[in-house]
Formats: C-alpha cells, structure tokens, sequence
C-alpha cells in the first residue's frame, strides 16, 4: 500500500484503549524499576512521599518528582543507570559545555528497542526496505548519527554514513551513490543545496525523495524552501539524548501534520514551565517526558524545556506533538557568551538565603551589552547574608559560564509578575 499501513509493527495497530492499558503496565514497571534501582529516584521518591505502588492510573504520574537535566549532571557519570555496568554496551553523553556531560547508557535491549523506533520512524517518513540511506548526522558521543543509522539498517535499509562535514564530498556522494533518502538538521541541509548550486548541479535531478531532518528547531517556510528547491518530501523527527536520541517521535510524510509521538515507549505530559501544572491536551507548554520501556537508564518525568502541545493523532493512533516552538529556557547570547536561564537557575537554587525566584535584565552600556541578575531574597535573609549571596551567584556565573554579570538581591516577592509568573528574561536593549 502506498501509505504504508502495510508495514506497521504491532504498537502502532493498538486501538486507544489497548494502547492506554500498555502504557499504565510499562509505567508501573518503569517506576519500580527506576525505584530498585537508582538510588537518585528512591530519594526523590521518598521525599515526595509517593511509591511505585502509588501509580494505579496514567493521572498518578503526576504525583511523582521531576527529572531535570541538573540532576544528570550532578550524577556524573554512572549514577543514574539502573542496571550493573557489564550490562551496558554503549555509552552516549552531551558536549558537557556548561559542567559535566550528561551521561546515558544503553543495554542491548535499550539498543534494540531504539533501532526498531527509528526504523518505525523512517517507515512513517516513507522510507523503505531495500532504500539507501544518507545519514549527514554528526556520528560519536552524539546520538544522531549512530541513532540514524542502526535504524535504517533495521528497517532494511542500505546506509551511507557520511556524518557531517566535507559538502563537496557529499554532494559528490548524493550525485554518485543515488540515496532515495537523506537525514540531516535542516539548517546542514540548506548547506548542501548551497553546494550544489556552487558546483551547477540542479538539485531537483537528484535522486532524493525525503528528507528526514532533526536535532534543531525548523520553521514551515524551511520546509517549503527545501521541498521547492529539491523537489522531496521533507519531515521532521525529534528527541534527546537524556531519553533515548533520535526516534522518539515522527512526523508522517503522507499528512506531514506534526510528530506522533511514540506513546508505546514514551509517555508525554505537557505543563506550565513556571508552575508545573500538567495541562490540558491541546494547549502549549512544556513536553515532560518518561520512557516506558528502558533498562539502562530510565527516566522519570523529564522536563525537556521543549515548548509544543499534544493534539489527537490522525496518521497514527499515537498522540501528535506540534514542532518545538521555542524552549522555555531561550537563549541568551552575552558578549559572545551562549547563557541559559536555566544555568541561572542552578545556581539561584543553590545559594543560601535565595528564594527560587529570579529575572534576568539584560541592558546596554556604551557598545556592550550587560546582564543583571535579580534573584528574591528569602523572607529570613538579612543584609549580610544577600550581600554574600549576590558575590556568591557573581562568582558561581564568572566561573560556570564564563560571563561577568551584576546581581542584584530584591526583597520577597518583588519581582514582576504576569498572571503569577515571573518574566525570566527582560530585554532593555535598545532595537
């Protein structure tokens, strides 16, 4: 058949019901999993006063702590897998430019299941048996390339694992190998279309047919100006290391209406990014995520800091996720100096006297652009202790970012607020 509902596994022909059934059994055992066995999760637990035991419906996840980055950082680097260190056959980790490296181990069957994922996901992009496949994701520590490529060789795939770099060579490879299929970040993609046209080759001859692209945020309007200019189908896949890697969602070449998300393996909440609330299916918000079915390295409500909403499916039973439309700890650029608020907020959390509430005022002096920090006091922080926490959170910036900020301590619950929101970032720079 020629949308390829010929070829779906047997997760993807659950009806819902089946499917929520899955999910609540899967999560059960994710959260004695994680609980036996990560002594991080059975502190957090415990804190939180909830067990495993305490998950009866998909609702009760709610009940449990989050997961965030920090905690895999301060982990480093083997605290958080779930199984003896003879059972992990790969290690993957993040570039670590603001500390430690986040660290994530695979078990065989971690492997296994993840190849299958992707293989699912390159079906659902109109990839199929017997296609050759380029895969343009940087390979290494970083989960793209390799995530691609045992993907593909698991639907049946031929794949040429060019990795990133050396255009020319590349372009020479698409022109002379003839891949149907080619998986690379869009902005790597538009790269190439650049290369083509440098050397005369029409990019529309050539035997591309998808493009599979991932790892950063892209707009309809790159989609269009990639499908225009190269005459393919372009879609878009998602995920994070700290989860699995690429894979964990799809977007399906024949409605090309968002990412379903692989709701047998991964189980969305979309919340507030300031309260936490979980929020309705439908409206924006933050994508939490929680594997269903890892050995090495479960997690638990993982806060991605992805902005996007959960919409019904319609190619598939699975839930959509619209595309990332932002992170809910954008980037700041300082002076050349790449800083998140998140790393603000880290340190915030960890300086006596503080209250976990913060804003960052960024202003203009002369040439340059400056950065002041305002954190609120706690309601029991006298003049003393603000004075030693605002050098605190100076120095702690200075050395973990690498940026000379002001701080400013501000009395409780002085910050503005909107709708009971602090405003994280507040740009007075002149446009």
């Amino acid at each position: 058949m020629a949308d390829g509902t010929d070829l779906l596994d047997p997760g993807e022909r659950l009806d819902v019901a089946a499917l929520r059934a899955l999910q609540l059994e899967r999560l059960r055992a994710c959260l004695r999993h994680a609980y036996e066995n990560v002594p991080f999760y059975r502190r957090s637990f415990d804190k939180a006063g909830v067990r495993p035991e305490d998950c009866r419906s998909l609702d009760d996840l709610a009940r449990f702590p989050w997961t965030v980055k920090a905690d895999l950082r301060e982990h480093y680097p083997y605290g958080m897998f779930a199984v003896p260190r003879d059972r992990v056959r790969r290690i993957h980790a993040s570039s670590g430019t603001t500390g430690h490296p986040t660290v994530i181990g695979h078990t065989d069957h971690d492997l296994s299941v993840w190849a299958d994922l992707v293989a699912r996901s390159l079906r659902a992009a109109g990839a199929r048996p017997g296609d050759t496949v380029h895969v343009a994701y940087g390979y290494g520590l970083f989960t793209g390339g390799l995530g691609a490529h045992y993907g593909a060789e698991r639907l049946g795939c031929t794949v040429i694992p060019a990795s990133g770099g050396m255009t020319a060579r590349q372009v020479r490879l698409i022109q002379d190998l003839r891949p149907g299929i080619i998986m690379v970040t869009p902005s790597y993609m538009l790269t190439l279309l650049d290369e083509f046209e440098r050397q005369g080759v029409d990019p529309r001859g050539t035997s591309l047919r998808v493009g599979v692209f991932g790892a950063e945020p892209w707009t309809e309007e790159m989609r269009r100006e990639i499908e225009e200019r190269f005459a393919l189908d372009a879609v878009d896949i998602y995920g994070l290391s700290e989860v699995m890697g690429p894979g964990v969602a799809q977007e399906c070449v024949e409605t090309k209406d968002g990412l379903h998300l692989w709701e047998d393996h991964f189980y969305p909440e979309i919340v507030d990014p300031l309260t936490g609330e979980v929020l309705p299916q439908g409206e924006e918000g933050e994508l939490v995520l929680t594997s269903l079915t890892r050995e090495a390295m479960p997690v638990v409500r993982y806060r991605t800091r992805d902005l996007t909403r959960l919409l019904p499916g319609t190619a598939r039973v699975f839930r959509r996720m619209e595309r990332i439309t932002g992170r809910s700890d954008d980037l700041v650029i300082l002076r050349g100096v790449n800083l998140f608020p998140t790393q603000i907020e880290e340190i915030v959390l960890r300086t006596p006297g503080i209250a976990p509430h913060f804003q960052l005022r960024l202003t203009r002096e002369g040439r340059l652009d400056a950065l002041t920090v305002r954190a609120e006091a706690r309601p029991d922080a006298d003049r003393r202790v603000r004075e030693t926490a605002a050098r605190t959170i100076a120095a702690a910036v200075k050395d973990g970012i690498g940026v000379s900020v002001a701080v400013e301590i501000v009395d409780p619950e002085s910050l503005e607020r909107s709708v009971g929101k602090i405003r994280r970032v507040v740009d007075l720079r002149p446009r």
